[in-house]
């Protein structure tokens, strides 16, 4: 049985989100004029911004560059509350996405990477993790080389206790097998959306790719987000349970997945049983979607508001 979770160790990605919000995507060869844009972190940054919002106490374990675009990233962490773990990585800077928002809400991302994929096995050996710490996985770690070697090895050597959240992320299909099973194996949370899930499972319903996860990972459970839906949580011995979401007029989902684990964990930090942590975690992205950017995940009594006047 895991501890108590008293901090979230995100071992993820943080990179800088360059977002064009525009009418919608161009043609092969075209182009589009965009409605306004940002420079902003985005990946991992959402997420534990999400956390330390709820005023969960958030340290970022993963590698970032010397450049301009990493001393952004460490600015805005710091602004955040997030405790910076390791030294930036010298000679080489945090990579950028462009994130295209088109008039649905829905995003498109082109990403260079950087610093945050050349992690190493001996950077995250420094780390002190206690078993009352979350460690927090992305997919996109695993999907670059350095990053999944050194993830691979060093969850094998984290204390039973601890809690480890993975979210395997768009790229999930690109996780080699050799690294993927193992994290499974370890992994206590299981957080995905409803395309990765079925991607992952080959199932075409949402309940059946629930199960299949859970027969393959979530010691804890596995929760698959379906957006205007809500959340599917499958837990050992309560089955899958729907969750629904609440109605609000989306303006940007970029972010909302982030958003919404982020606030899962910190909910099942404040001890909340898991299906009150996942309604927690659908308010959390139903306010993040009305609102545009990607850092857009409220604060803990934001969505105490919003719980307290919601049907």
């Amino acid at each position: 049985m895991n501890s108590p979770i008293e901090r979230l160790v995100h071992v993820g990605n943080v990179l800088i989100d360059l977002v064009m919000n525009i009418p919608a995507l161009p043609r092969a060869g075209g182009d589009v004029l965009a409605t306004s844009s940002q420079v902003t972190p985005g990946g991992g940054y959402n997420v534990m911004v999400a956390a330390a919002r709820q005023r969960l106490p958030v340290a970022y374990g993963g590698a970032h560059g010397s450049g301009p675009f990493g001393e952004l990233a460490r600015a805005r962490l710091a602004e955040a509350g997030v405790s910076i773990l390791q030294e930036p990585t010298a000679g080489v800077d945090t990579g950028f996405d462009v994130a295209l928002v088109d008039g649905g809400g829905e995003r498109t991302f082109a990403t260079s990477v950087g610093a945050e994929a050349t992690l190493t096995y001996e950077q995250l050996a420094g780390i002190r993790v206690g078993a009352t710490d979350a460690i927090y996985v992305s997919g996109y770690g695993l999907v670059f080389p350095a990053n999944r070697t050194a993830l691979a090895r060093w969850l094998g050597t984290l204390p039973d206790d601890a809690t480890v959240v993975v979210d395997p992320g768009p790229l999930v299909a690109d996780i080699p097998s050799a690294v993927l099973e193992p994290v499974l194996a370890r992994t206590d949370w299981w957080s995905c959306n409803l395309h990765e899930a079925l991607a992952m499972t080959g199932e075409a319903d949402p309940e059946r790719a629930a199960i299949a996860l859970a027969e393959r990972t979530g010691r804890a459970g596995v929760v698959v987000r379906m957006g205007p839906d809500g959340c599917l949580l499958n837990t050992p011995g309560s089955g899958i349970r729907h969750i629904p979401a609440f109605d609000v007029a989306a303006i940007d989902s970029n972010g909302a997945g982030d958003a919404h684990v982020g606030v899962f964990v910190a909910a099942l930090a404040d001890g909340l049983p898991p299906v009150r942590a996942a309604r927690r975690a659908n308010a959390a992205s139903a306010i993040a979607v009305t609102r545009q950017g990607p850092a857009t995940a409220p604060d803990r009594d934001e969505i105490d508001r919003f719980l307290a006047s919601a049907p």
